[in-house]
C-alpha cells in the first residue's frame, strides 16, 4: 500500500512541477574517480559532499561552506590616511613609482594580510571513507556506471561483482539539510562495509554508540581556538550487523545499508552541537523514499524553471570525459553538451548557494584541501561578481540574496577603512575580503590598493533589483550603495591636467605598465575600470534615490559629479580602450584581466549602437589581449564578445573552456579547460570559469541591458539550426520562451506579473510586446 502511494505522490509531482517535460541532464562515466577532479559535486548549499564511487575503497570529501579558519580582525592603518596627500602628489607628478613605494610602507594593511593565519581560509570538512569487501572470488566489477542526475540533485553508481548488483544513491538534501548515502544489493547479505571519518588536522573521531563523530576547532591565528564544528554519521541496516572496532564502524552481511550524515559549525550558532544533533535524529526518523522525494521537489522548484534544448548528436550518448575529449575538434557531433554546461552551471547556483548563508566563494563549496588555493577566499576584482552573472538571467535571481548579506556585513569595517586610509564618509572594501568582513587594502600595493571592488560589488547588487524590481530589496540595499557613492564622492580628485575627477590611489586589477623613464608601476589615477564603476554606480544610486523618493541634495551632488568624471572609455592611439588616464604601454598585452572594459560588460556604458567607436577599440583591445587565460579570463572573454554580438567569437572561446585539462598548479597564464567533472580549471579549480560561462551561453542568448530585450543577439552559426529555450529572464521582470530555425526567430512569449508594454527585438525588428500577465 506503501509502494502504491510513493507511485501516486512521484506521478503527481512529475505532473505538477514540469519534471516530466524536462530533459535528463546528466554526467556519467564508466569508471570511478582516480582523484578529486572527477568526484562529482552535490551541494545543499551548506552542506556539499564529492564521491569518487570507489569499488573497493571509496572516498567522500565533505564540505560546509561556513567551515573557516581565521577570525574578525582589525587590520587598519589609522594613520595612513595621512600619506595620502603626499602619494597623490607624487602620482599627478607622474612619479608612480615613489608613490608605489610609499603605499607599500604606509597605505597597506597592518600584519600579514591574506598570508596570515587570522585571515582564515574556506577549508575541506573531512572525509568519509568507506571499505567495501565483497563475497566471492571475483573482485572485478563489471557494468560499471557512475552518474551525476542534475534534475534530481542525486548522484548513482552501479556496478556488478559475482553476479551481484550493487546500487549506490548520494544526495545533500535540500529538505533535511542531511548528507545520504544508500547502498543496496539484489541479493540478501551481501553489504559489507568500514565506515569512518577523518580529518588531516584539527579533527578528532570516535565511536559513540551507533555514531561516529567528528569534531575539532580550527586555528583562529591568535590562540588557536577558532571556529568549532560536529559531524555525526549513523548507518542504519537491514539485516546483518554492525561491529564497533576502535574509531570506525563495521557493517557485516546487510541486505541493505543507509549512511546518514550530519554536520554543524559554530558560525553565527552557539548551539551548533545541539543543532548536528537535532538535524540527525530527525533524518533518521524520516522514510527513505519520502525524503528523496521532498529533496528533489525543494530543488527542483528552481531547477525547473528553465529548460534549453540546443538539439543533440552522434556523441552525446558517449560517456561525459570521452565527449570533452572529442569536442573541441568536432562541436557539431555534441550539439547537447553547452546545453548540459548550461545546466550545470545552474545546478551548480542551486547546490552551493542558500538563502541567509555565505555566497560561493573561489570554490564554490567543494574544496578538498585545508589551505584551499587563494584561500578560498572572495576576490572582489572579478571572481565573486561572475559567480553571481548569471543568477539574474537563468531565473535564479533569489541565490542573489547572500551576496546582499555579506557585503552588508562588510560595512562596519569598511567605514573604518573609508576613515584610516582616505578620512572620508561612507565606506570601501578593497580587493579581497574573507566571512569576517575584511575590508582593508591587501597586502601589497601592486594589487592590494584596488579600491573600486566595493562600488562593482553593489553594482551587482543593483543588478538583482534591474531584474526583479523588488521595491523592498531596493529598501534593504540602499543604505549600502548609497554609503559606497557617498564614499568615491568624497575621495575624487581633479586631475590637473584634464579637470576630470578620479580616484587615487588606485591599480587596474593585477596589471602593470610602464613609465616614460622605462620603470614599472601600478599604483596610479583614475584607472578606467575605477572610472566606469563610479559612473555606474552614482548612476545607480540616483535612480534608487529617485524610485524611494529619498535625498534630493544627493541626487544632485551625485549628477554633478558624474558630470566631471572621464569618459567611460577612452581610445589610444592604437585604437584600443586606454587602460589607465595615460596612454602607458601594459608589461603583459595579454594579461588575464580585462578590467578596462567593464564599461562593456557587466556595465552597458559600451554598446554597439550608442559608442560604436568605443564598440570597435573594444574588439581590438580583445584580439590584442587574446583568448588565453585562466578559465574565469576566457569566459569574461565570451561575454564580451557576446555583448559585441560575434556569436561565432563568443563560441570559439567557449569551446576553449571545454577543452579537457589535468592541470592543477596553479596558473596566471594560459590555462584554462575543464576537469572530467565539468569542473572549470584556473589550474587549479576555480568555480567562476562555470558561472562565467552559464552567464555567457545566456547573454548569446538573450540580451536586455540597452533598454529593450534582444532575442538571439549572438547566436553562433553551430546553434542555428534548431533550439529552443524557456524561462530566461530579463531586466524589468519578464520571463522569455524561445524557439528558433535555422538562426530565426520561429515563436517567442514574453510574460511578466503585470502585463506590461515592452520592446524585443526580433530578427532584427524592434517590436513592441504587451507582454502576458502571469504569476507565480
Amino acid at each position: 500500500m506503501k509502494k502504491l502511494i510513493y507511485t501516486i505522490i512521484i506521478c503527481f509531482f512529475m505532473l505538477s512541477t514540469g519534471f516530466a517535460r524536462q530533459k535528463p541532464f546528466k554526467l556519467w562515466y564508466d569508471k570511478p574517480a582516480s582523484r578529486w577532479e572527477e568526484t562529482l559535486p552535490l551541494g545543499n548549499g551548506r552542506l556539499g559532499m564529492m564521491p569518487d564511487g570507489g569499488v573497493n575503497n571509496e572516498q567522500v570529501v565533505l564540505n560546509d561552506i561556513t567551515l573557516w579558519s581565521g577570525a574578525p580582525q582589525d587590520a587598519n592603518n589609522y594613520q595612513a590616511y595621512k600619506n595620502l596627500p603626499e602619494i597623490r602628489r607624487l602620482i599627478l607628478e607622474g612619479k608612480n613609482d615613489e608613490a608605489q613605494n610609499l603605499v607599500n610602507q604606509n597605505f597597506v594593511c597592518t600584519g600579514k594580510g591574506s598570508g596570515g593565519a587570522n585571515w582564515g581560509c574556506f577549508q575541506l570538512l573531512g572525509n568519509l571513507d568507506i571499505k567495501y569487501q565483497y563475497d566471492g572470488k571475483d573482485k572485478k566489477p563489471t557494468a560499471y556506471k557512475r552518474e551525476l542526475q542534475l534534475n534530481n540533485a542525486i548522484a548513482i553508481t552501479n556496478f556488478t561483482i559475482n553476479n551481484v548488483h550493487f546500487k549506490r544513491e548520494y544526495f545533500t538534501s535540500f529538505s533535511g539539510d542531511v548528507a545520504i548515502i544508500r547502498i543496496t544489493a539484489d541479493k540478501p547479505g551481501q553489504i559489507n562495509a568500514i565506515l569512518s571519518l577523518n580529518r588531516p588536522e584539527c579533527g578528532d573521531s570516535q565511536v559513540k554508540g551507533n555514531r561516529i563523530e567528528l569534531s575539532g576547532q580550527l586555528d583562529n591565528g591568535i590562540d588557536g581556538k577558532g571556529m568549532e564544528y560536529l559531524t555525526l554519521l549513523e548507518p542504519v541496516i537491514s539485516g546483518g550487523k554492525i561491529n564497533k572496532d576502535g574509531k570506525t564502524l563495521e557493517v557485516r552481511q546487510a541486505n541493505m545499508l543507509t549512511i546518514y550524515l550530519s554536520t554543524k559549525t559554530s558560525y553565527k550558532d552557539n548551539k551548533f552541537r545541539q543543532n548536528a544533533t537535532l538535524l540527525l535524529d530527525k533524518a533518521l526518523k524520516q522514510d527513505y523514499a519520502a525524503e528523496k522525494l521532498k529533496h528533489q521537489q525543494v530543488f527542483q522548484k528552481l531547477f525547473n524553471r528553465l529548460d534549453i534544448d540546443l538539439g543533440t548528436g552522434e556523441n552525446s550518448a558517449l560517456s561525459t570525459d570521452k565527449r570533452l575529449a572529442l569536442y573541441y575538434k568536432n562541436p557539431e557531433a555534441d550539439l547537447q553538451l553547452p546545453a548540459l554546461f548550461f545546466q550545470y552551471g545552474r545546478y551548480l547556483s542551486i547546490s552551493s548557494i542558500r538563502v541567509g548563508l555565505l555566497p560561493p566563494n573561489l570554490q564554490g563549496l567543494w574544496a578538498n584541501q585545508i589551505h584551499t588555493p587563494w584561500n578560498g577566499d572572495y576576490h572582489l576584482d572579478v571572481n565573486v561578481q561572475m559567480n553571481h552573472w548569471p543568477l539574474e538571467v537563468v531565473n535564479l535571481s533569489e541565490l542573489n540574496l547572500p551576496l546582499a548579506d555579506l557585503v552588508g556585513n562588510m560595512v562596519p569595517n569598511g567605514q573604518k577603512t573609508a576613515k584610516a586610509y582616505y578620512n572620508a564618509n561612507g565606506w570601501i572594501a578593497h580587493v579581497i575580503t574573507n566571512i569576517w568582513g575584511f575590508t582593508e587594502p591587501g597586502e601589497s600595493a601592486s594589487w592590494g590598493v584596488a579600491n573600486a571592488g566595493s562600488g562593482w560589488l553593489c553594482n551587482n547588487l543593483w543588478d538583482h533589483y534591474a531584474f526583479s524590481k523588488d521595491l523592498r530589496y531596493l529598501k534593504k540595499i540602499y543604505p549600502i550603495i548609497k554609503g559606497s557613492a557617498q564614499f568615491y564622492s568624497s575621495v575624487l580628485v581633479a586631475d590637473p591636467k584634464t579637470g576630470w575627477m578620479m580616484t587615487a590611489p588606485s591599480v587596474s586589477p593585477e596589471n602593470s605598465f610602464y613609465m616614460p623613464n622605462g620603470k614599472t608601476a601600478n599604483v596610479t589615477i583614475g584607472p578606467t575600470i575605477d572610472n566606469q564603476i563610479v559612473r555606474e554606480l552614482f548612476t545607480n544610486v540616483i535612480d534608487a534615490a529617485k524610485t524611494l523618493g529619498l535625498d534630493a541634495e544627493l541626487q544632485k551632488s551625485l549628477q554633478h559629479k558624474l558630470s566631471m568624471l572621464p569618459p567611460a572609455g577612452r581610445v589610444s592611439k592604437g585604437g584600443r580602450i586606454m587602460e589607465w588616464i595615460e596612454d602607458y604601454k601594459e608589461t603583459d598585452q595579454q594579461h588575464r584581466h580585462i578590467s578596462h572594459l567593464y564599461g562593456l560588460y557587466p556595465a552597458s556604458l559600451i554598446t554597439i549602437d550608442a559608442t560604436p567607436d568605443l564598440a570597435e577599440a573594444s574588439k581590438k583591445t580583445l584580439n590584442v589581449r587574446g583568448d588565453d587565460g585562466p578559465s574565469w579570463s576566457i569566459a569574461y572573454k565570451l561575454l564580451f564578445w557576446a555583448r559585441l554580438r560575434d556569436g561565432n567569437r563568443a563560441f570559439k572561446l567557449f569551446r576553449e573552456l571545454l577543452k579537457p585539462t589535468q592541470r592543477t598548479d596553479i596558473n596566471y597564464g594560459a590555462g584554462g579547460g575543464v576537469y572530467d567533472n565539468l569542473l572549470s580549471a584556473g589550474p587549479p579549480f576555480q568555480i567562476d570559469g562555470n558561472f562565467g560561462a552559464t552567464a555567457g551561453i545566456a547573454e548569446m542568448l538573450i540580451q536586455s541591458h540597452e533598454g529593450y530585450i534582444s532575442l538571439l543577439p549572438a547566436i553562433p552559426d553551430a546553434w542555428k539550426k534548431y533550439g529552443n529555450v524557456k524561462g530566461l529572464k530579463a531586466r524589468g521582470n519578464y520571463t522569455i520562451n524561445l524557439s528558433w530555425k535555422d538562426g530565426v526567430v520561429t515563436s517567442y512569449q514574453v510574460f511578466s506579473t503585470n502585463g506590461s508594454r515592452v520592446k524585443v527585438k526580433v530578427n532584427g525588428k524592434l517590436i513592441d510586446v504587451v507582454s502576458s500577465k502571469k504569476t507565480g
